[in-house]
């Protein structure tokens, strides 16, 4: 374990601590502006959300596991389901360390453009893909 914690500070050092921050941040505001995108709602308001984890409401009458399992066997992508009180009703998505990259927000976005139709729940195709690229083009920008 020591070995391994030596490893992830010799990541983050190499890094920069402002840019693995920077990263972060911009990486979970491409991911909430592609959800909203798609017509899924951020759970928690956007001066309270923590960059690792994005916690999106489950549209009604979509069912969690089917989506979550089309995500993970036809895609190779996994998303948690909600716990406690909020089982079945929220998604939680990781963008922790190395899987906190804008690949990753856009392959999640594009997989659900296809999976949330095929569970009955329509979304303009392109949507999400389109809002996180334009957070990633401003970001660019800067």
């Amino acid at each position: 374990m020591i070995l391994a914690l030596r490893q992830g500070l010799r990541q983050v050092l190499t890094e920069g601590l402002i840019e693995r921050f920077t990263r972060h941040t911009f990486n979970a505001q491409a991911l909430c502006a592609g959800l909203e995108g798609l017509g899924l709602e951020c759970v928690v308001p956007s001066e309270y959300r923590l960059a690792q984890i994005t916690v999106v409401k489950i549209p009604d009458g979509i069912d969690d596991m089917q989506v979550r399992q089309r995500l993970l066997r036809g895609y190779g992508i996994e998303i948690g389901g909600g716990l406690g009180e909020l089982a079945g009703n929220v998604w939680r998505i990781g963008l922790m360390g190395e899987s906190s990259k804008a690949e990753y927000v856009l392959a999640l976005l594009s997989a659900l453009e296809s999976v949330l139709p095929e569970a009955g729940f329509e979304v303009a195709t392109g949507a999400g893909v389109g809002a996180a690229s334009s957070v990633f083009k401003s970001h660019k920008g800067q």
